[in-house]
Order: C-alpha cells, then structure tokens, then sequence
C-alpha cells in the first residue's frame, strides 16, 4: 500500500472547510442535501448520542478513500492471529465463510467529516475470532495489519463490542475491492481510518503500538462524538 505524507492540520480544514471533502479520493462523492442533513442530524441512537457526530456531514454512497488495492483473489489469501494468545491461527477464506456469519446495518464515520448512515455489512463478528484464539487476559490492544506496513490498532474492549466485524459483504454484495476485499475491519464507532482495509492480520499485545495515521498527528482515540480527529499532545 503506498502511504499518504502526513497532512497538517491546516490542510485537513481547508480540505474540510468547502462544501465537498476529497481528500485521497479517486473522484467527488455525493453530499446529502442540507435540509435532509439537518434533519438526520437530530435523529438519535439508542445510546442517547447523535446519529451524526458534531462536524459531520451524510453522503449517500461509501466514498473510495485510497490505497493500494490487494488483487482481492481469495484463494491464496490468508489472516494470520497472533500475538498474546492461546490458540494462534492462520486462517484461509474457507475457514471463515466456516465461522458463524452476521449481518449487521451501522453508521460509519470518516475523519475527513462524511458520515455514510444504514451501512449493511456481513461478516464475522470479532468477538467469534477472539474466543477461537482465546486472547490471554494480559491482552489490552489488538493491532491490524494491512499490505505496505499500513496498521492501526484499538482496545480489546473495543473489539469485544457486538458490532465489530471482519466484513467480506457489503451492501448485499461481495466486498468490493476498492473498500478492502477480500477481508477488512468495521469499527463503527471510532473514525473510519480505524476501520483497517484489506486485512491480513491481527495481532494482539499487552501495549498500544500507534499505526501510520495515529503517529502522523491523528487521534489514537478516535471517537466521533468528541471530534477526536487530532492528537493534541
């Protein structure tokens, strides 16, 4: 994967300041119209917050944002899980479409400030991957690694969560391989550069190791609702 120069926080605003975000995209995408924006605004999730976190903005398609795609061929790919575990793996597509498969409709949030609501994804929830390595109690952070050294990591705790999933579908359909086929991440509730494309695998550890855009100035917290876009240290 080739990896974007870091972007200053100059830059970021004046990409996000205009009425269309582009930044890393191949072409434009679709903003929903202001007066069906403010009305989705308002709108609430069952956990009392917002649909749309502060600075958001509802598109209706999921924009392409980058990178180097894998060729998407299932049958020589394979997710390495490793690290502090009981039961390391190497698992094949086979072995997943094996695992017990959900559907899952979300929200899904991207730092350069689109929101794409109902998202309709299908995979494995990671909470299955987790129980079948038995992730050791020291366990606090699970990191995930693409091709070109691209990670990015979140808390055990936040990967147990019910609607974290390793998605191959989406939309009813295969994964396209511009939005991570054959395997990618789903964080729903932290921005989307969480949310690891073409994945190849999860390793879990007893401390944080930053990935590429949380060391180059991006929150490692990431959370929508606080507008945790930057680290402020």
């Amino acid at each position: 994967m080739k990896l974007r120069p870091k972007m200053t926080r100059r830059d970021f605003m004046a990409a996000a300041g205009g009425s269309i975000v582009s930044i890393g995209l191949p072409g434009m995408f679709v903003k929903v119209m202001n007066i069906e924006n403010q009305a989705l605004a308002a709108e609430l999730r069952p956990d009392g917050r917002l649909r749309i976190p502060p600075g958001q903005h509802a598109v209706k398609e999921l924009p392409s944002m980058g990178g180097n795609q894998t060729d998407g061929n299932v049958s020589g790919w394979r997710l390495e899980i490793s690290g502090e575990v009981e039961n390391p793996l190497t698992l094949n597509f086979s072995d997943l479409m094996g695992l017990k498969q959900i559907t899952q409709t979300c929200d899904v949030h991207c730092v350069t400030r689109w929101t794409l609501l109902d998202s309709r994804w299908h995979g494995i929830s990671m909470k299955t991957i987790m129980e079948l390595v038995r992730v050791k109690k020291g366990a606090g952070f699970v990191i995930f690694e693409a091709p070109g050294g691209y990670t990015s990591s979140i808390p055990v705790d936040e990967a147990y969560k019910d609607n974290v999933l390793l998605a191959h579908g989406f939309s009813d359909q295969a994964l396209p391989r511009a939005h991570g086929a054959p395997l990618r991440l789903v964080v729903p509730d932290l921005y989307f550069y969480k949310s690891v494309k073409w994945l190849q695998q999860i390793r879990f550890s007893i401390m944080d190791e930053p990935g590429y855009y949380e060391s180059h100035g991006y929150s490692n917290t990431a959370d929508p609702w606080k507008e945790e876009r930057f680290d402020e240290n």
